[in-house]
């Protein structure tokens, strides 16, 4: 295993062991695209894992509103 691998799947154990299932939404996702990103942009493969899983905790989140606040939308008509 390459080292740029060992510090992927590092990165991932430990975003996992850190989030807990409640909270990995898009936080995978994002370390993975966040860590190749961050190898090929200077050999900050950790570096842009972290910032992966930043960005996409948040995108879930928002993604996740927006579904809540359309599901919402029907029922606000009949009130």
């Amino acid at each position: 295993m390459t080292a740029f691998g060992k510090a992927t799947f590092t990165a991932a154990a430990l975003f996992l062991a850190v989030s807990g299932t409640a909270h990995a939404a898009g936080c995978i996702k994002g370390a993975v695209v966040g860590g190749v990103a961050g190898h090929y942009a200077g050999h900050h493969a950790v570096v842009g894992a972290v910032g992966g899983c930043i960005v996409g905790r948040h995108l879930a989140k928002k993604h996740a509103e927006e579904q809540a606040a359309q599901r919402q939308e029907p029922h606000a008509q009949y009130q």
